[in-house]
């Protein structure tokens, strides 16, 4: 059986693309591909791999115009949002390719304890084998670069599943990818049928899972996975905090390019916002002043800063938290409108911490403001989250931010800026159930990498 799917302009809603999920017979023989493939990475070298990155760079950039308007027409991100997607893509390749010539291993001499037996032990990196790399609908050409670049900088083999609401563009990165130099052996798309993800999950061939998306995913692939290699992006409740002697102006711009941006679809997006006392009233009156001139609409435009959601089922979900949030007494400073998948942004105040949207992720464009004296006691109902992503804070106080970097319950705290900061060659990745190992060029390359020691 091949299901039929049609993939849904969420602007629009008409249908832009059509497609089949393939049999699992024939997923069966692109895993055979790639474990064929094993050998022909084994007898590549390193110069060889960065050069192929190297090239999908340039290519990426070249096309980078069409990939743009592709990646708006499926996800209705707008186009100045996919536009700076795709110079971080390009910008992911290019790391891919430079860390693909720093992989190096150490030499341990065993003399360091008693009984000393004149050993040396030279400790290398190898690929793990083949690495299945599963990408969401949000960012699907610059999350799959994160991915698909140092797994194949680290000699692995890659199958690449795609969101289905991102064939086509998925179906072209991966060409681009062979026009590089990646053969045909190494690289493989798959779309299988819902209904063989798990057989896909458990096959003995596979070797790694790189999967960013839902924790309810992420605990149906970890069930069945086994003792694979894991390394899990997901999701984030970050929040950002603004101190009475942080900059409120660049408070307020973090908040908005951090949180309305891809109409608040990122994990690491400003979803909890913060606010000491004596800066509170000029940082609440500013922000709902520069959200209310804020373009939504259609997602080709220029100026369009809110484009809608994926769907109309996410816009409700929204809604739904909204409503939720109410009913514990906030109260709407702006927003709370909906037009089938546009969600206009939305302001609160007055939130409960027993309110959804304080624990658990809102996938849009909601900003929820909390009041508060002393940092201390904003530390517990931020922590108070099944999250632990990332989160920023303004101030130029370091006692407050060393207290905040070893209180806060997140793998990256960061100064002067929003939580979404986020940069190629840094480690990103959170504790609790926002994932397990470290993105990041360099890092992941570690994660899909086994620690090998010949001791001599």
């Amino acid at each position: 059986m091949n299901t039929k799917y049609d993939v849904v302009n969420p602007y629009t809603q008409k249908i832009i693309g059509s497609y089949k999920c393939e049999s699992w017979a024939q997923v069966e023989d692109k895993i055979e591909i790639v474990r064929q493939g094993r050998a022909i990475q084994r007898s590549s070298n390193a110069n060889q791999r960065a050069e192929v990155l190297r090239k999908l760079s340039e290519l990426l950039e070249a096309r980078s115009e069409e990939f743009a308007q592709l990646i708006t027409l499926e996800t209705g991100k707008t186009i100045s949002d996919s536009r700076v997607e795709l110079s971080r893509a390009v910008n992911a390749a290019v790391s891919s390719s430079e860390e693909a010539r720093q992989i190096s291993g150490e030499v341990l001499d065993s003399d360091c304890y008693a009984p000393a037996r004149s050993k040396l032990g030279v400790v290398t990196w190898k690929p793990l084998g083949t690495v299945l790399c599963i990408t969401p609908f949000n960012f699907p050409i610059n999350i799959a670069i994160h991915k698909i670049g140092p797994a194949y900088a680290g000699g692995n083999t890659i199958l690449f599943k795609s969101s289905p609401q991102n064939t086509h563009s998925s179906r072209l990165l991966t060409e681009l990818c062979y026009e590089a130099g990646m053969p045909e052996q190494v690289l493989q798309f798959v779309m299988p049928e819902v209904s063989d993800l798990d057989r896909l999950n458990q096959h003995a061939d596979i070797d790694c899972i790189n999967f960013t998306g839902s924790t309810a995913v992420a605990n149906a692939i970890a069930g069945v996975s086994g003792y694979k290699k894991l390394l899990l992006e997901l999701g984030g409740n970050d929040p950002l905090i603004v101190m009475d002697d942080g900059n409120v102006d660049a408070a307020v711009n973090a908040t908005i390019n951090q949180r309305f941006a891809t109409a608040g679809q990122r994990c690491t997006a400003a979803k909890r916002v913060f606010v000491q006392r004596g800066v509170y009233e000029r940082f609440k009156t500013q922000l709902v002043e520069k959200t209310n001139e804020l373009v939504v609409g259609d997602p080709d435009r220029d100026d369009t800063f809110v484009g809608p959601v994926i769907n109309e089922g996410a816009a409700k979900a929204i809604r739904l938290a909204v409503e939720n949030a109410l009913h514990y007494g906030a109260k709407v400073l702006t927003g709370h409108r909906y037009d089938g998948a546009l969600v206009f942004p939305t302001v609160l105040e007055g939130v409960s911490p027993q309110a959804d949207i304080t624990k658990s992720e809102v996938f849009g464009p909601v900003v929820p403001l909390f009041l508060f004296d002393d940092v201390s006691e904003i530390v517990p109902i931020i922590n108070n989250s099944r999250y632990g992503l990332q989160a920023g804070v303004f101030t130029e106080n370091l006692m407050t931010l060393r207290f905040l970097f070893d209180e806060l319950e997140v793998g990256t705290l960061i100064c002067n800026d929003g939580p979404g900061f986020r940069t190629e060659h840094f480690p990103f990745g959170g504790v609790k159930e926002s994932g397990i190992g470290r993105e990041g060029i360099k890092y992941a390359i570690r994660e899909m990498s086994v620690t090998k020691t010949l001791v001599l």
